[in-house]
């Protein structure tokens, strides 16, 4: 059974950084690319970075860009967003999301929860003083 399992989350001061885990079973890691997204209370869920498997191309959204880095570990079967300089609309909701290979395809990077196959439960992060 194919399961992501996020943690990490948490409250955190301004500027402050986290650590998001994202442990998946039930598959293999280095068949997929893997996710993250968040959304916040009244918005859409949005892509905030990904990492695929077939080339290790990464994206990031312009809004975290130079302040989040993705990584993955195959041998632990886990995928790790490194949150550092947060800001309060940070905070949400984040989610782990996997699809095969990779991130995007000849039209551009995969943006939309739609283009993912798998899926986490969440973890709530809040950037507050």
């Amino acid at each position: 059974q194919v399961q992501l399992v996020e943690s990490g989350g948490g409250l955190v001061q301004p500027g402050g950084s986290l650590r998001l885990s994202c442990a998946a079973s039930g598959f293999t890691l280095d068949y997929f690319a893997y996710g993250w997204f968040r959304q916040a209370p009244g918005k859409e869920r949005e892509a905030v970075s990904c990492i695929s498997s077939s080339d290790e191309s990464i994206f990031y959204a312009d809004s975290v860009k130079a302040r989040f880095t993705i990584s993955r570990d195959n041998a632990k079967n886990t995928v790790y967003l490194q949150m550092d300089s947060l800001k309060p609309e940070d905070t949400a909701v984040y989610y782990c999301a996997a699809v095969p290979h990779a991130c995007h395809n000849g039209n551009g990077w995969y943006t939309r929860p739609s283009e993912f196959d798998y899926w986490g439960q969440g973890t709530q992060v809040t950037v507050s003083s």
